[in-house]
């Protein structure tokens, strides 16, 4: 989830594709073509040297444990550092080590220039993940070298260090939806043991980790990369900091695609308001698609108010009893819960919820379960976490100014669980995650008014569980008209581009590779 619910961070991506879909409703207009390749502009001048850097590409290594772990990317892929101010209030101070990974464009006599990705979370590494889902972007990289990078504070960009990991597995089995006063204070100390850890550890650069700091970033890799205009992709978080980019450099933006949109208007309780919602209707649907195709075998049975009482059920015996696992660690009623979110981001993991809900129903073994909840948390197999959670928190709480006490999340509790009784508890305790964090939160909200900018395509999704469709709408009207242009997919999962979808595949392909911008209010089914 975007926002911080005790460290268990949503990946701003969908890393499985879902099936294609078909229906188009579109039409098209022309938007201007990027500026050719130029020089560092004037406005870098305060930036000396930075840049002006050359970027030395070499072969990549296998990500870091941070990053994710996992296989060295094919030689396609070139990986280098660039060199940016940890403040950029002090330019010519000290600064951090960001790391970029780029295919080049197969076409390079049609090269349009370099395209940036950023997965969300915050916390995802695009250094890991931009190689992963190539193949899914491959139509764009005819002409454009595409471009991943750990967004500072994550993995390899001076990634914040909190828990290790025996610490970390303790900390995911403090109850998340606490009932009592023991397991309140349970809670409170587990989140002031990480904030302690986070500032023992990553200190220095926990100031720097802002949304508006990783813009300036995006601006910086820009000049440094040789293009006159930004062209970027946001998914998720990825679209908060697209949007913050417009509105601090309107003028430098090319071709912006922001999918899967944050509110830029909601505060933290408002978001995880608004999620317990988009993940109470993903759970509906899911519970629907499943009573539709084997009523009798499905976990959920109809689905409607008695699947939900059904899981429901299951989640206070796991409060009571934990389930065993094949691992030896045990499901525990809040990981149960993580697990059950994480496997709705994508409709190609419903499959495997309703075998996890199924043996945990009906076979008391957590096994799959607590699979999908690791996934979420970024844990291998070998009980490794990547710092996915500490980056989502550390970013998170210092983009917002907002703090909630105990007492401020009992209040709330009735409305967050009308809005799902099966996440609104553990998303309504979530808000106490920032509470006690050692650096203050910045703002309210984003800003991302962007007057003057070029067109910017804003892409949301019916059924997204984690950035509902809403957020796209009013991402759109506050990046200002003729700014921010809607299209709408009809579908299921976080992340619209990478379902396969062929009317937004191609309404997509068609802005960033031609300039050819679609109607506002543009939808595909």
């Amino acid at each position: 989830m975007h926002t911080v619910v005790r460290g268990a961070a949503a990946l701003g991506l969908a890393a499985l594709l879902l099936a294609p879909a078909a229906g188009c409703q579109s039409g098209s207009r022309s938007a201007a073509e990027p500026a050719p390749t130029s020089p560092a502009s004037a406005a870098s001048a305060t930036l000396g040297g930075l840049a002006a850097q050359q970027l030395a590409w070499h072969a990549c290594q296998a990500p870091n444990t941070a990053q994710g772990g996992g296989t060295a990317p094919s030689a396609d892929w070139q990986c280098a550092t660039l060199r940016a101010p940890l403040d950029y209030g002090k330019p010519d101070g000290s600064t951090i080590d960001l790391a970029l990974i780029r295919s080049k464009a197969k076409d390079d006599q049609h090269r349009i220039g370099s395209l940036l990705f950023n997965f969300g979370g915050p916390g995802a590494s695009g250094v890991a993940t931009l190689p992963a889902l190539a193949d899914t972007y491959s139509s764009l990289n005819t002409r454009y070298d595409l471009v991943g990078f750990d967004p500072r504070g994550v993995g390899a960009s001076a990634g914040v260090t909190c828990l290790d990991d025996q610490a970390m597995d303790a900390n995911a089995a403090v109850d998340g939806t606490p009932e009592t006063p023991a397991e309140i204070k349970a809670l409170d100390d587990s989140n002031a043991q990480f904030a302690a850890a986070c500032e023992h550890n990553s200190g220095a650069v926990l100031p720097y980790v802002d949304t508006e700091s990783a813009a300036r970033d995006l601006d910086l890799m820009r000049q440094v990369l040789g293009d006159g205009k930004l062209s970027y992709f946001g998914i998720s978080y990825g679209t908060q900091l697209g949007g913050v980019y417009a509105h601090l450099f309107p003028q430098e933006v090319g071709r912006l695609v922001l999918d899967s949109v944050v509110d830029p208007t909601k505060d933290p309780e408002q978001s995880a308001l608004g999620q317990a919602q988009g993940f109470q209707l993903a759970l509906d649907d899911f519970m629907k698609a499943c009573a539709a195709q084997a009523a009798e075998a499905c976990p959920t049975g109809a689905g409607g108010a008695e699947g939900t009482t059904r899981i429901t059920d299951l989640l206070r015996q796991l409060a009571q009893s934990p389930l065993p696992t094949g691992s030896g660690r045990k499901l525990t009623e809040t990981l149960a819960v993580t697990g059950i979110a994480g496997a709705l981001y994508s409709r190609q993991t419903w499959p495997a919820l309703a075998s996890g809900l199924t043996e945990a129903m009906q076979q008391g073994s957590g096994d799959t379960l607590l699979q999908l909840a690791d996934a979420l948390l970024g844990r291998d197999p070998q009980g490794h976490y990547n710092n996915l959670s500490a980056a989502n928190r550390a970013i998170s709480c210092l983009d917002a100014r907002q703090r909630y006490s105990d007492q401020d999340v009992e209040q709330r509790l009735p409305q967050f669980r009308d809005a799902s009784p099966v996440f609104g508890t553990f998303t309504a305790w979530g808000l106490t995650g920032c509470t006690g964090w050692p650096v203050p939160g910045k703002a309210d909200h984003p800003e991302v008014s962007a007057a003057g900018a070029a067109p910017i395509l804003v892409v949301g999704t019916t059924g997204d569980p984690a950035t509902p469709v809403e957020g796209a709408r009013t991402m759109a009207q506050q990046l200002g008209s003729g700014v921010g242009v809607t299209v709408t997919l009809n579908g299921e999962g976080h992340g619209g581009y990478n379902t396969g979808n062929p009317c937004l595949k191609q309404t997509v392909d068609a802005y960033l590779l031609d300039g050819t911008v679609p109607p506002d209010g543009t939808t595909c089914s």
